[in-house]
């Protein structure tokens, strides 16, 4: 595998298919062969991003021959099927978030994984991102003493139909939205003893912006908030707020524009805001090329394992348990 490039088959044309296509386009140890989608024109205007040849016969690609691995890029409600299939036939994958809708499938393809004995990393974005790495990195070395608490926003109108970001297959905001969240918030805290949850509805009475606060036994806590009901023409926004025992940081992204507009701020002490450089890394390509990496043996797989995004997942799940049984619910 050293002397060759990796050769991979991307199954979804959506945005998330042609955002990856056009990704492994800007790798050099990488060769798309092909872009599944059922509507022919996608199929070859995402493969056409990468050189690859277009496919409207899943099947096909996931057991083409040339192919090492799949990425999977379809909506989350069927990620368990096209997932266990490309294990089965040997291909690494590669998975985007929500990896599922259902503990159960989560836990089917993670043991799928394990008996084809191929990776399955998922796009735990977050980790990839330079605003929520320099948080992890300087909560691990004590830069700032403790971190005592995290609150994290993501407010989109996709709940609407007329918003420019609606789809019908998204899901409610615990797992659409939420799940992102979730892990950045274990990655830094660890896994909480306790999360309530309570939400505004939409008008079929189904959770429309939902709130989260996680409880931690040793006094420290965590707040996410997620929202699908922002009116249409509010851009899509998301950040974090992380406090220290001697300072606190905020970020923010709104997605007016591409790149999104963003800021990344600290305020230790008495001092004014000052903000915080970040490099210009495109988070796709950092996640992918990992991917990439650990396919070689390069690198560790644990920062995008399976696992981690079931970890969100029991978040996502015990968020929608507090909602119908109106009660914090416990973690185990």
């Amino acid at each position: 595998m050293a002397d060759v490039p990796v050769r991979i088959g991307i199954l979804g044309a959506g945005a998330m298919g042609t955002t990856h296509a056009a990704t492994y386009a800007s790798l050099a140890d990488v060769t798309v062969v092909g872009v599944f989608a059922r509507d022919p024109s996608r199929a070859h205007a995402a493969a056409a991003l990468c050189k690859a040849e277009p496919f409207t016969d899943v099947e096909a690609l996931i057991r083409h021959a040339d192919v090492d691995a799949i990425d999977v890029c379809l909506p989350s409600a069927i990620h368990c099927d096209f997932v266990i299939a490309a294990l089965d036939a040997g291909k690494h994958v590669f998975c985007e978030t929500p990896l599922a809708l259902q503990l159960d499938e989560a836990h089917r393809m993670r043991d799928a994984a394990r008996r084809a004995g191929r990776l399955l990393q998922i796009g735990l974005l977050m980790r990839a991102l330079g605003a929520y790495r320099h948080i992890k990195d300087v909560a691990v070395a004590g830069t700032y003493g403790r971190l005592l608490s995290v609150t994290t926003w993501r407010l989109g109108s996709y709940l609407h139909p007329d918003a420019p970001d609606h789809k019908a297959h998204y899901s409610e905001p615990a797992t659409e939205l939420m799940t992102f969240d979730f892990d950045f918030i274990q990655w830094l805290m660890g896994q909480p003893n306790r999360l309530s949850a309570s939400s505004a509805r939409t008008a079929r009475h189904t959770p429309g912006e939902t709130s989260a606060l996680l409880s931690y036994d040793d006094g420290r806590h965590a707040a996410v908030l997620a929202s699908g009901l922002m009116p249409p023409g509010f851009a899509f926004t998301a950040g974090f707020r992380a406090l220290f025992d001697r300072a606190v940081f905020e970020h923010q992204a709104v997605f007016d524009k591409i790149p999104p507009t963003a800021s990344f701020t600290i305020v230790e002490g008495k001092e004014p805001a000052r903000s915080i450089p970040m490099p210009n890394q495109n988070p796709y390509e950092v996640e992918l090329q990992r991917f990439v990496d650990c396919i070689r043996g390069r690198a560790d797989s644990a920062l995008f394992d399976a696992g981690r995004a079931i970890e969100a997942l029991v978040l996502s799940t015990a968020t929608q348990r507090s909602l119908e049984e109106a009660r914090s619910v416990e973690i185990v």
